[in-house]
């Protein structure tokens, strides 16, 4: 699929777009990769690392919709990783969220039909599902816009569906990185928002391989949502530091006990396949196929009970002590 193509990342210089980038370059022979995002310096690191005759580094913000349509031109397929994530940050700073994680994605989607781009995946998060924070409020809006989308391409061939998973382990902005800090400065313990939280829990290479997966099964609108285990916060700061003490410290602004990717009032509307689960639209498509039982591939999957909910709190499999500590050697690679 990407042979030959031009595949252009908004926010490519995070730890996702970095590292789908390197998982493009080994498996296929594209014919551009365009990093797009707004920070200079990280697009110089990158290119230390990452300078084949296809790449292609363009400054831009998404909440430029000139810039956008310009960095669009030619392009097959796009990932949209650009966003303001930290839960924090949002509290605080609510108008500059909106304007990235919202407005930012009207600009990706109307540069995308523009241009006449194949198919595009945005990124979610399980904040979206019932969201309680500002960050998870702003993403569920991107969400419904991706979705809907597909509803506005007219003649254009353009194709939009989402993908939310889970916290990435040593990710940019993870508690992973924090704790390890922490524990390098000589620490006498280790901060615990709740002793009871629990999250999702997925490395990149999941996280890419499954957005990549994705792009074979899409039909477009669908939200695509990988089973993966759970973690406890004790459990990981644990496998960290098992002779550290844990310190509460109370949980977070706009933080919950437990993260929901797929909630209950959308069990109407999930499937579940071998792997994944797929909610489905809840607008009718003017294609008028709103049957995603079947995917592009060929998989089929069933229709949830209802009152069906995708909690990391009631996940079926926790990762254990050492499971976290392979999950933390696999982050490393």
């Amino acid at each position: 699929m990407f042979n030959a193509s031009s595949i252009l990342i908004t926010g490519g210089t995070g730890s996702f777009g970095k590292k789908y980038t390197k998982i493009l370059l080994e498996r296929y022979k594209p014919k551009r990769i365009i990093i797009f995002s707004r920070d200079e310096l990280k697009q110089f690191e990158m290119q230390q690392d990452f300078n084949a005759p296809c790449m292609r580094y363009f400054i831009g913000d998404v909440r430029d919709q000139e810039r956008m349509y310009q960095a669009m031109d030619g392009v097959d397929y796009v990932i949209h990783a650009a966003a303001l994530k930290q839960v924090p940050a949002a509290e605080y700073n609510p108008m500059e969220c909106i304007k990235t994680n919202i407005h930012g994605a009207e600009n990706v989607i109307k540069a995308s039909i523009a241009n006449d781009v194949k198919k595009v995946i945005a990124l979610s998060t399980d904040k979206a599902a019932n969201p309680i924070n500002l960050y998870g409020a702003t993403k569920l809006a991107s969400d419904k816009l991706f979705v809907a989308a597909n509803n506005m391409t007219g003649r254009h061939p353009t194709r939009f569906a989402v993908v939310r998973y889970g916290n990435v382990v040593g990710s940019r902005g993870s508690v992973v990185p924090f704790f390890k800090k922490l524990i390098a400065e000589g620490t006498d313990y280790l901060p615990i928002t709740h002793s009871d939280m629990t999250r999702f829990w997925i490395t990149l290479q999941q996280g890419v391989d499954f957005v990549l997966k994705n792009f074979e099964r899409m039909y477009g609108g669908e939200i695509f949502v990988p089973k993966i285990p759970s973690a406890t916060i004790t459990d990981l700061a644990t496998s960290l530091a098992p002779n550290l003490s844990h310190k509460v410290i109370g949980i977070r602004p706009g933080e919950k006990l437990h993260e929901i990717m797929c909630p209950a009032d959308d069990s109407h509307l999930t499937i579940e396949f071998n792997d994944h689960y797929v909610i489905a639209p809840s607008i009718t498509f003017q294609s008028g196929n709103n049957d995603f039982t079947t995917n592009a591939m060929g998989e089929e999957g069933e229709n949830v009970e209802q009152g069906f909910e995708y909690n990391s709190g009631k996940n079926e499999h926790f990762l254990s002590i050492e499971e976290l500590k392979e999950y933390d050697k696999w982050a490393e690679l």
